[in-house]
């Protein structure tokens, strides 16, 4: 079965997309294609839109699925015209929580992902800076100001984590990566000089040695760095320095950066600096 989904706003639209793809990612069996349509802030923006529906659902064979956080009643009742199947996201939620907080709502557009609190704004750029100034080891003279230090192999993920966390919830992350210059006489990883004085801020991050070196791959093709037994070596390494050093972590392999984010927040108990947006 295919499907159209529109998402639909007179903001970012954001929450449109981010709602209905939660909703929509429960239903497998369905192949559902998502168009975001933000901005759709003025009536002659709203009916062309509606046009587009109609016509999908000419083509479809099938109403579209129209997921709408519109304020402005009248681009709302445009919208409600069009031939879809439609989740008013709005007037589901904020009519019954008005009679339950006795008082209305601001109907305003675009609160959720607006900046907001200056300082809260601030906050997240600092984080981002932090998390781009101290990424894959380049810096270490700022790890006393971090508020965790992702540690891993080269491609596990540090960085695009570090940057969600910075972003998201404005946690200043640094990353370090794990490599054979970290390589005791053994051949066993130790934990490097720079990181001992941090160890409590330490947060590991493994991966599957096939799906590690499948991305490597895209790097560096055909080389020794992205052979798959140098793969193995090196995250069989690192795990074994987690858990000779008791240092949490977590396999990235099947796993978002979004959740891979939140699980290392629910683990560590780090405090958010705000809400994510």
């Amino acid at each position: 079965m295919k499907r159209t989904a529109f998402f639909i706003s007179d903001g970012t639209g954001i929450t449109a997309e981010s709602l209905g793809r939660s909703l929509l990612a429960q239903f497998s069996g369905v192949e559902i294609t998502m168009l975001t349509k933000p901005y759709i802030d003025t009536i002659e923006k709203a009916r062309a839109l509606a046009d587009i529906i109609d016509a999908t659902a000419s083509r479809d064979g099938q109403r579209p699925i129209i997921i709408d956080t519109i304020v402005d009643q009248s681009i709302r009742d445009v919208i409600r015209q069009a031939q879809g199947f439609k989740v008013d996201v709005f007037s589901t939620f904020l009519e019954p929580l008005e009679q339950e907080l006795e008082t209305h709502s601001s109907y305003s557009v675009g609160r959720t992902h607006a900046i907001g609190s200056d300082d809260v704004y601030m906050d997240r750029i600092h984080s981002v800076h932090f998390a781009l100034d101290n990424d894959d080891g380049a810096r270490t003279h700022q790890y006393d100001q971090a508020d965790v230090i992702l540690v891993g192999v080269s491609r596990c993920g540090k960085t695009p984590t570090s940057l969600y966390l910075a972003l998201q919830f404005g946690i200043r992350a640094a990353n370090y990566p794990l490599t054979e210059d970290d390589l005791d006489e053994d051949g066993s990883l130790k934990l490097p000089r720079v990181l001992a004085p941090h160890r409590h801020k330490l947060f590991g991050l493994t991966i599957d040695a096939r799906r590690l070196s499948a991305i490597r791959n895209e790097r560096r093709p055909n080389s020794r760095y992205s052979s798959i037994d140098q793969c193995v070596q090196e995250v069989e390494q690192a795990a074994a320095l987690y858990r000779s050093m008791n240092i949490p972590f977590i396999d990235t392999t099947r796993f978002s950066i979004e959740e891979i984010s939140t699980r290392m927040i629910a683990e560590t108990g780090l405090a958010r600096r705000f809400s994510p947006r």
